[in-house]
């Protein structure tokens, strides 16, 4: 019998035993997108050509009255006798009630675990941490988010101020965690790590601890890492928390009798931003971040009020009082910032100061203070309040403090002009028992200071 040539078609109707020549003149049909030529030899197997020509061998049979059609490849990678092998193979499993495809979806779910267990087996905490990160920011605030990043920072990098003279970043309490694996962060290797961390700086050792609880009890809830920890959170332990103790109540604040030698020592410091910046946290009871952040758009002169970047409402808008506004008109408006770095450096020209806690500690070392923090300024807008008998909510208000009472939450309102009659009461009582006194003009931005 004579070959025929490669132009003539190939009869799709009935089945033929599959040859190379016969593969390679089969054409899909004119107007449909694909076309089947079924094999003799293997009745399950067949080629499946399409309009553009792609040509694939195919298992095609019926299960439970339901057409199983499984690609087996390329005619070009496979061969006809192997093409026929394994339709053969596979059709013994559809004889035996067995979908070929609900057996690979199986099994490649069955690779795809153990792939995933030795990823776990192998992250390290670093990897596991990043991701926790990324999955986390949108939820977390701009402030909590950075806590972990400075937490697990590497340091070592050059830094210009802030560490105190050492001239670099020093490495976060969890950063020699970072490079274990995830499976090694054992009570026994936290422990260590605790130990080793409070001997130093036991205040952020304990911070660093509660991230870590909540980073790992997030990982015991991910499927990528819940099977390489233990059942109970490993930062849980009871040795860790014998070695971290909890935090001390701190009781730090200026009495009456100290505000005038506070002032007069803070007001003598060559840093006149700092010694602004200081009053400031005294007499607005603010937190030290929130003082610190202050931009000049926050500065509401015409209707004396003053924004605060509040950490449990987001903001917050108290009253901009006489005295306070005396010490931040004179500030030099070199950037958005109104406690601005004076530097030259073109790197911290668009930059805050640091939170002055040296000038600070100066300051405290010539008045004879000791044990004075910048959240003790906080702490002394509060007590001194005592002596003026304030309503208590009026100061939770100033300060950024939660109601405490339902009749607070629900039915107090109080509008800017009431809080700034109580809180001029405060100022006003606050540098008299410094030894100043104060006398504001009646237009802002012509106060002057008399000792």
């Amino acid at each position: 019998m004579a070959r025929p040539s490669k132009a003539t078609e190939v009869d799709l109707t009935e089945p033929q035993e599959l040859t190379a020549g016969l593969i390679e003149r089969l054409r899909c049909p004119v107007a449909k997108s694909q076309a089947f030529l079924r094999d003799t030899k293997a009745p399950a197997l067949r080629v499946r050509v399409t309009a553009a020509g792609a040509k694939s061998f195919v298992f095609e049979a019926k299960l439970n009255r339901q057409t199983v059609r499984r690609t087996i490849g390329d005619v070009r990678s496979w061969s006809i006798d192997a093409a026929r092998a394994e339709a053969n193979r596979v059709r013994v499993l559809v004889d035996s009630g067995t979908d070929p495809r609900e057996l690979e979806r199986q099994q490649q779910a069955d690779r795809d675990a153990r792939k995933a267990q030795d990823s776990a087996e192998t992250a390290t905490v670093q990897e596991a941490w990043d991701a926790y990160l990324a999955a986390r920011k949108a939820r977390w605030g701009a402030r909590h988010y950075a806590d972990h990043v400075d937490k697990a920072k590497a340091g070592g990098e050059p830094a210009k101020r802030g560490t105190r003279g050492r001239g670099e970043t020093i490495a976060g309490p969890l950063h020699p965690l970072m490079p274990l694996k995830l499976r090694d962060l054992s009570p026994a290797v936290i422990g260590a790590w605790a130990a080793q961390e409070a001997a130093t700086r036991p205040t952020v050792a304990r911070l660093a601890w509660r991230l870590l609880k909540g980073f790992l009890s997030w990982c015991a809830e991910q499927e990528a890492y819940a099977s390489v920890l233990p059942p109970q959170n490993p930062a849980k332990g009871k040795a860790v928390r014998e070695v971290l103790g909890k935090a001390k109540a701190k009781q730090d604040s200026l009495q009456r009798e100290q505000l005038a030698p506070w002032f007069g020592a803070v007001r003598q410091l060559q840093n006149a931003t700092a010694a602004a910046y200081l009053q400031t946290l005294l007499l607005t009871g603010a937190r030290p971040g929130e003082v610190l952040s202050l931009r000049w758009e926050d500065l509401n002169v015409k209707w004396k009020g003053l924004t605060i970047r509040d950490k449990v409402e987001g903001e917050r808008v108290i009253p901009l009082t006489p005295y306070v506004a005396h010490l931040l008109a004179p500030l030099p408006r070199v950037n958005q910032w109104v406690f601005a770095s004076p530097s030259r450096d073109p790197e911290l020209s668009d930059k805050r100061i640091s939170i002055p806690r040296n000038p600070h500690e100066t300051a405290c070392k010539v008045a004879g203070i000791d044990g004075l923090s910048l959240h003790g300024l906080r702490r002394s807008f509060k007590s001194l309040t005592e002596w003026l008998e304030m309503p208590a909510g009026v100061v939770a208000q100033i300060m950024g403090h939660k109601p405490s009472a339902t009749a607070e939450k629900h039915y107090t309102v109080r509008p800017l002009d009431l809080l700034r009659m109580h809180h001029e009461k405060i100022e006003a009582w606050i540098l008299q028992q410094a030894g100043s006194v104060f006398v504001a003009d009646v237009e802002v931005g012509k106060l002057r200071a008399v000792k």
